[in-house]
């Protein structure tokens, strides 16, 4: 199999273009075209009148070495990726233990599957209920929605307990079992909010990012972790049309491009950087706070992406010389402070605080909505944000909105919705692992995914926790043949 990319055709082509355009790209017969697949699909919209699908393709053709041999100067055509996964092992009969898997969001899922489908029958433990999962499709960032995501999981979750997992809900692992041994600090289990003891020598951490009370009771106990940076913000809102007719021209609506979406970065002139985070095109602003007397903000979308609204983080990054301390805890620290003062301006009842972009700009407070109704429940209160981050990440980001103005059009309407504060963007810390995954004064202790500062999203949650299961399963193999680690 090949992979075929950059192979560009209009928007309105019909389906028998694509084939043509293959025979006509790698100067093949007919015939001489086994099959093919769409890997991914995006758009080119820099030339808004005559925009152009982007198509990468796994083409299958009689004699692969002549075609890569006569096109060995293109990059654009090589052999395809081996996609196929391979399990590093199986769990043996006489397994001694089984792992435990701390947390169930993507990371964990992940992680849980792996380790159930080689057979080392995990036992997960996760605090609530619901999770998130993902949908990779061929078409450049595939969104399942948010709702859709609840039957993948409970499929995942199916397949892990047929397979002899046991996933146990509202499960909260209040302190961690660590004993002192010759070679140092190894895992030895968890303790339950119910007083439950559980037994294990590897313990999986895929924690959330705001698993604050974890965090304290691992630094608490030894567990070495670091600060490390996170960025903090507001969530914008425009409605969805000002954003399709910026990117698309046009072809805005055309049902095959669907809602439009956006990247961008602004490089502030002291010295911060001021970029679009988590865009939600056609979504909703929600409620994310994890702590009483506090406001966080973060964005969703459903599969449809047909809210009115179109929202995303505007956020500034920002390095533990900001914290409020070298503690490794002082990210949360931080975190708390801005999130309690967005609750107090939201006015102390959970509304988030929020103001118009004009207003922001002008710097005075607003005090009623323009065309932009904000969608964030319970509520929206206006005020003027100036005083809910520090005052380098207002600076920067009142510079940064009339940049983006002049990338998408619009972007600084006066009537545009600031709603704050963004603040989980990613991990405040990271609980410090080796080469081997697990931490590295810990031994079987296996920080994990987004909240043990090793993932930036979903996705990347997910493969950490697969990378992480394969690691257990060759440490439990090669302690269960009395050999190293492998």
């Amino acid at each position: 199999m090949l992979r075929l990319t950059e192979l560009k055709l209009p928007l309105d082509h019909p389906p028998e273009a694509l084939r043509a355009a293959i025979l006509q790209r790698l100067e093949l017969a007919d015939d001489a075209l086994v099959g093919f697949s769409i890997f991914k699909r995006s758009y080119d919209a820099r030339k808004k009148h005559a925009l152009l699908l982007i198509y990468a393709v796994d083409v299958e053709v009689k004699n692969e070495a002549a075609l890569l041999k006569k096109f060995r100067t293109d990059r654009h055509l090589a052999p395809a990726p081996d996609m196929d996964y391979r399990f590093v092992g199986h769990a043996p009969e006489n397994l001694r233990e089984r792992p435990l898997v701390v947390g169930f969001g993507p990371c964990g899922i992940f992680a849980a599957l792996v380790l159930a489908q080689m057979g080392f029958k995990p036992i997960v433990l996760e605090r609530g209920k619901a999770v998130r999962e993902r949908e990779i499709l061929y078409v450049s960032k595939p969104h399942i929605g948010t709702f859709r995501l609840v039957g993948m999981v409970e499929a995942m979750r199916h397949q892990i307990e047929a397979l002899g997992g046991e996933i146990r809900f509202q499960q909260r692992v209040t302190d961690v079992l660590i004993e002192d041994g010759p070679d140092g600090k190894s895992i030895r289990g968890v303790t339950l909010a119910s007083g439950e003891t559980l037994a294990s020598s590897h313990v999986v951490l895929a924690l959330g990012h705001s698993a604050r009370d974890t965090f304290e009771m691992l630094h608490a106990r030894g567990v070495h972790m670091e600060a490390k940076p996170f960025s903090v913000g507001f969530r914008i809102e425009h409605p969805q049309s000002l954003i399709d007719r910026a990117r698309l021209g046009a072809n805005a609506g055309n049902p095959l491009l669907g809602a439009a979406d956006y990247k961008l970065v602004h490089h502030a002139k002291n010295g911060r950087t001021v970029y679009s985070f988590c865009m939600c095109p056609g979504g909703t602003v929600v409620a994310a706070a994890s702590e009483p007397n506090c406001v966080v903000t973060n964005g969703m979308s459903q599969y449809s992406r047909n809210e009115r609204n179109a929202n995303a983080g505007i956020v500034v990054g920002i390095t533990p010389a900001d914290f409020p301390g070298d503690d490794p805890l002082a990210g949360i620290e931080l975190q708390r402070r801005l999130e309690a003062r967005a609750f107090e301006l939201g006015g102390g009842n959970y509304d988030a605080p929020g103001q118009l972009v004009g207003d922001f700009l002008d710097g005075k407070p607003s005090t009623r909505l323009g065309s932009v109704e904000p969608s964030y429940k319970p509520g929206v209160h206006l005020t003027d944000l100036a005083s809910t981050l520090p005052d380098y990440a207002i600076e920067a980001i009142r510079e940064a909105l009339p940049a983006f103005d002049r990338q998408i059009k619009g972007f600084a309407m006066k009537d545009a919705v600031l709603t704050g504060v963004e603040t989980r963007t990613s991990s405040p810390l990271r609980i410090t692992r080796g080469d081997d995954c697990q931490s590295v004064n810990v031994k079987g202790l296996y920080p994990a995914g987004e909240g043990a500062g090793y993932a930036g999203g979903i996705l990347s949650a997910g493969v950490d926790g697969i990378r992480v299961a394969e690691a257990v399963a060759r440490q439990m193999l090669a302690e269960t043949a009395g050999a190293k680690p492998l």
